[in-house]
């Protein structure tokens, strides 16, 4: 299902027939603007937005430019700003009003509507609702619990919303509490990058830096959306369409952001029809149909070899790099060559014809890029996924030189640079040595746990205290009914946010609702206004300074609240001065040099340079940190990443994200870019399929699990959507879609949830 683009295909379907920009996303941003209400600092704080010296967006990673353009915001990352500067306040006098038990009843949009949390609060059981407090209390009863509970029972959760210096301060407090059990929200989405790509490059993250788009010949999409989940990457893209590279796309859905693109920030095209196309070949593979599309593009890649080195004495594979770069080629050629079409075509879902067109602009393109997304890495054998991916890209050398490389598409602003500065459940990614010469302990050097691992150890109660730095855990992850249950058996839970969301009402059986600053807000401490930093999709660090006045006068940065657990819980070490910290946050960048110094050296000198400063990539050097000492071709154990077999009446749910909406943020009920308004109760079906099922259009009906493993596992009230899918592939809302998937449904290696393709029947 493919082919060149054009409309025709979509008839019968819901679909949105403008472009992606253009005055959509200019009416995106003024509708959330209208609800949100913000002060007048809003508008400051959008035109500093990603720019050098201003405000990074707590939006996604996607990169921030050495030159911005005018406005270097997207739609969504208006959004979040305007989210998180709305008028709107969440007071101890809305709790008052309101028991937890009722606001459980509450959707996810409403509940974040309430507003910006103004002040610490704690749950009392007995009245059903969150009292305030004061931050002694709050932290004195912190310190009592964790004092009382094994350092092994206790989970720290970060999302990827903190800042590195945020981060680092967090990992240290756990090890110095004495444990690893650091999962971070990169345990369910891009956590396969960092196993697969680490194990075949020796580098667990991308290797592109921004200068690559601008000479690169051809770029790969595969299971990625930049219209909803990272817009700015469209500037670069449009910028590469126009001087003749080409974009081929792989992905279950025609998304309009890589269809066609009109540039909000040209007058032209915001005033004439004109458009930028953005792919020249979109092919709509089978949701885990990836490898075998891969496949056969190398299958087509080694034919076009044979061939022109017979003809021409000209390779097309870089044979030079293979020799002496690369382990394992023989082998993968050898199984290359013995997967017949047949099978390509049937597990891929698509067309030789259209998987050796793709493979044709690879074989052209002298330099390519492969992005991609959790179309990827959710599955259940999604780290083959990656791997192969890899394959493709070792055999022309497109691996550690300009204008090439695989550059995975992250999502949280700063979910990479966690992981750079020690929030991690594996010790050897860690430089415990160093950390103990620094601060003058012994670092726990036993495995953690990551997200799956700590959800069933919440389940078999042998998880007692739960920290949640930002996110909403309980929402954003698998099994969503069973692990509520589980969760009130907790001892201890602390959330530490800005807005109410679904996880503050699961409480433990002490509960504290920590408020802090946002980052687009000024955080002024002793020494006065403070910076933070973040980490990009391509491996650079930028500063943050937030300039708009806090929400509430009670508010505390995340910084200030971290150490103030830390230094009630942990006794006095003169290595660790929490509060000198607290009163400078360029003293913790003194220490993440400290501890990182290849990677961050002259730190704080280099916090506001334009475009980020660059930490490095060894891959990019062509030096692999592998076990082999090369890259390595490996070989995936089946030809789809879907983890089960097909059979009748199992259909393979995604689970999607609106354009309204950022990981488990609801901003509204438009999802504009796919034609759907109003409702996210909806279930996506290709129109063939809609027929055979013997279902309608408009009909209402529930999903029901089918992994095997006896467990009843139901969604209902979805309403039948005519939708342009793969046959066989259906699709719905996260994290609507979430209590569908069963928490051993992961990837392998990563243990990443598998909601890319969910084993499920449809129910009446």
């Amino acid at each position: 299902m493919g082919k060149l683009l054009n409309d025709d295909a979509k008839e019968g379907t819901v679909h949105y027939s403008g472009t992606e920009g253009g005055w959509g996303s200019v009416r995106g941003i003024v509708e959330t603007a209208l609800r949100e209400r913000p002060k007048a600092a809003a508008l400051d704080t959008l035109r500093r937005q990603n720019k050098p010296g201003g405000f990074m967006c707590v939006s996604c990673a996607w990169t921030k430019p050495k030159n911005p353009h005018t406005f270097e915001f997207c739609e969504n990352g208006a959004k979040a700003t305007l989210w998180e500067l709305t008028s709107r306040r969440c007071t101890p006098e809305f709790f008052a009003e309101h028991t937890v038990s009722e606001l459980k009843g509450w959707k996810d949009y409403d509940l974040e509507q309430t507003g910006r949390l103004t002040h610490p609060m704690r749950y009392d059981r007995v009245s059903d609702k969150y009292v305030p407090c004061s931050w002694d209390e709050a932290f004195g009863a912190i310190r009592r619990e964790l004092k009382a509970t094994d350092p092994g029972a206790a989970v720290f959760y970060a999302s990827g919303r903190a800042s590195l210096e945020t981060s680092y301060l967090y990992a240290l407090f756990a090890r110095l509490y004495g444990h690893n059990n650091l999962p971070d929200s990169s345990n369910m989405c891009h956590e396969t990058t960092s196993v697969a790509m680490k194990e075949v490059t020796g580098s667990p993250v991308g290797t592109c830096v921004l200068s690559d788009f601008e000479l690169c010949e051809a770029i790969f999409f595969f299971g990625q959306n930049p219209g909803t989940n990272s817009p700015r990457l469209l500037h670069p893209l449009q910028e590469a369409v126009k001087r003749g590279c080409k974009i081929v796309t792989f992905n279950p859905i025609r998304e309009k952001g890589l269809e066609v693109f009109k540039n909000p920030q040209s007058p032209k095209e915001m005033l004439t029809p004109a458009a930028t196309p953005i792919s020249c070949l979109y092919l709509q593979v089978k949701t885990g149909g990836d490898i075998a599309a891969i496949t056969g593009m190398m299958k087509h890649v080694f034919a076009r070899e044979t061939e022109r080195w017979a003809a021409e004495k000209i390779h097309v594979l870089d044979v030079d790099f293979i020799e002496q770069h690369t382990a394992g080629f023989d082998t993968l050629k050898a199984h290359v060559d013995a997967t017949g079409w047949d099978e390509i075509e049937r597990e891929s879902g698509l067309a030789r014809a259209d998987i050796e067109a793709a493979a044709d602009v690879y074989v052209e393109a002298k330099r390519s890029i492969a992005m991609y997304g959790m179309g990827l890495t959710q599955h259940v054998h999604g780290s083959d996924n990656i791997k192969q991916l890899v394959n493709l890209f070792l055999l022309k050398g497109n691996i550690g030189r300009d204008g090439a490389g695989v550059s995975p598409v992250r999502g949280h602003s700063n979910v990479q640079g966690q992981r750079t500065v020690g929030i991690s459940e594996k010790p050897e990614l860690v430089p415990l040595d160093k950390l103990a010469e620094q601060y003058g302990f012994e670092p726990p050097r036993e495995e953690g746990l990551t997200t799956v691992h700590a959800c069933e150890k919440i389940q078999s109660g042998e998880v007692k205290a739960f920290i949640g730095l930002g996110g909403n855990f309980i929402r954003a992850i698998p099994e969503q009914e069973r692990m509520e249950a589980a969760w009130t058996k907790l001892r201890l839970t602390v959330q530490i946010a800005t807005k109410l969301n679904r996880s503050h009402l699961i409480n433990g059986e002490i509960a504290y609702l920590l408020p802090c600053l946002g980052r687009s807000e000024e955080d002024m401490q002793v020494t006065g206004a403070q910076a933070v930093t973040m980490e990009d999709s391509l491996s650079c660090i930028h500063g943050s300074i937030g300039r708009a006045p806090p929400a509430s006068a009670d508010l505390k940065s995340e910084i200030a609240i971290v150490a103030g657990m830390a230094k009630a819980t942990l006794p006095p070490n003169p290595k660790v001065p929490w509060d000198d910290w607290v009163a400078d946050y360029g003293l913790i960048r003194d220490a993440i040099e400290e501890t990182y110094p290849e990677q961050f050296h002259d730190f704080n000198k280099r916090v506001f340079t334009p475009g980020g400063f660059y930490r490095g990539n060894s891959a990019r050097e062509r030096v692999w940190k592998t076990k082999s000492g090369k890259a390595d071709f490996t070989l995936p154990k089946k030809l789809n990443s879907w983890g089960t077999e097909d059979k009748e009446g199992r259909w393979r749910l995604m689970t999607l994200r609106s354009n309204d909406q950022f990981n488990t943020t609801i901003y509204g009920y438009s999802d504009r870019l796919r034609g759907i308004e109003g409702s996210r109760d909806v279930l996506l079906m290709n129109p063939e399929d809609i027929a055979a099922a013997g279902l309608e259009e408009g009909q209402v009906v529930g999903l029901a699990s089918d992994a095997g493993d006896g467990v009843d596992r139901r969604v209902g009230g979805l309403t039948v959507t005519p939708f342009l899918l793969p046959r066989g592939c259906i699709g719905g809302y996260y994290p609507e879609m979430n209590p569908l998937v069963p928490l051993s449904w992961h990837d392998e290696q990563s243990k990443t949830p598998a909601a890319k393709s969910v084993p499920v029947r449809i129910v009446a």
